[in-house]
């Protein structure tokens, strides 16, 4: 429940350390958002690819009707608009940088990153973890959650996007969870093909996200502000393709899909720390945080691996 919205907020480095009680504040909806899609997977048969597209619903419902980031242009007090103004789409109502930097941040930092952690740690990770009583509670803080931190959102910025971008994102929203579930019926056979090691796919995993998130670095800075867009589709579609591939060798397994999410929360860690001077709180406050959060991550990962060494399953797809 509070692992979500710790990668989510405070790993990034969104929030400060001084900030984590909040957490309490953002569970209900970061939380139970991401065992709702886990749960929504795993009863219907689905895999990765059905709660990466729940996921990408997911992050378009926070962004969007919930807390608005989408069509903001001061939300947080941030001039978002001039800061997204070059990817403008007009008829869109928003920027294609900004759907594709909430994608990225919520679809596999937010959701998948934390329920590929806990997985690690079950047994059966396809087995349902709630019941009936368990889900139908879990669906009711969703909401509850959700509307209150939009309430929230509302009365800090009064801000309410119009009809159109409501229904604009509410289609694309119901569309990610057809396909989510149509995925389930249309699995990709197997391949016969060497499965590479895990630290190879864990340090693609790393690299694509870091060489997104670094853009701005990277790239010259006359550079067109559709670059950073066109790069994203590049490293999206190709750790998409890669991923697609791997888990479907014979011999990928558990250590396989821990370096892929091990790849992802490293570059969380360090981009927590490009972020300590953004944050409303002395920089050596913010530093902290960094540190504390980082290392925390470190340690999950560290035990998460060492779970994995005391039983070894056999390699499956997947």
């Amino acid at each position: 429940m509070v692992l979500a919205p710790l990668v989510g907020e405070f790993l990034l480095g969104n929030q400060p350390v001084t900030a984590l009680p909040a957490v309490l504040m953002l569970a209900p909806m970061y939380g139970c958002g991401a065992l709702l899609i886990r749960e929504a997977a795993r009863r219907a048969g689905g895999g990765w690819p059905t709660m990466l597209l729940l996921a990408a619903a997911y992050a378009l419902l926070e962004e969007g009707p919930i807390d608005q980031m989408l069509w903001n242009p001061h939300y947080g007090g941030v001039d978002m608009g001039l800061a997204y103004a070059g990817t403008q789409v007009p008829w869109l109502g928003t920027s294609a940088a900004m759907v594709q930097d909430v994608l990225s941040m919520h679809t596999v930092w937010s959701i998948c990153v934390p329920i590929a952690l806990i997985e690690t740690f079950s047994a059966d990770r396809t087995r349902p973890w709630l019941g009936g009583p368990g889900l139908a509670v879990t669906g009711v803080v969703f909401v509850a959650g959700s509307v209150f931190l939009a309430q929230a959102q509302y009365q800090s910025g009064k801000f309410m996007g119009s009809t159109a971008q409501f229904a604009g994102v509410s289609a694309a929203i119901v569309v990610l969870l057809a396909g989510a579930f149509a995925v389930v019926r249309r699995p990709l056979p197997p391949r016969d093909a060497a499965t590479p090691a895990p630290w190879i796919v864990g340090t693609a995993a790393f690299a694509a996200g870091s060489l997104y998130w670094a853009h701005d670095t990277l790239l010259p800075d006359d550079a067109s502000p559709w670059a950073p867009v066109a790069l994203w589709f590049v490293l999206a579609g190709g750790i998409a393709w890669l991923c697609a591939r791997w888990s479907r060798t014979h011999g990928w397994g558990p250590d396989h899909r821990l370096a892929l999410t091990a790849g992802a929360l490293l570059t969380y860690v360090w981009l927590g720390f490009t972020h300590a001077r953004e944050m409303d709180v002395p920089y050596g406050t913010a530093l902290l945080g960094n540190v504390l959060f980082g290392a925390a991550a470190l340690v999950l990962l560290g035990v998460a691996a060492m779970r994995l060494r005391r039983r070894v399953p056999p390699a499956e797809g997947g």
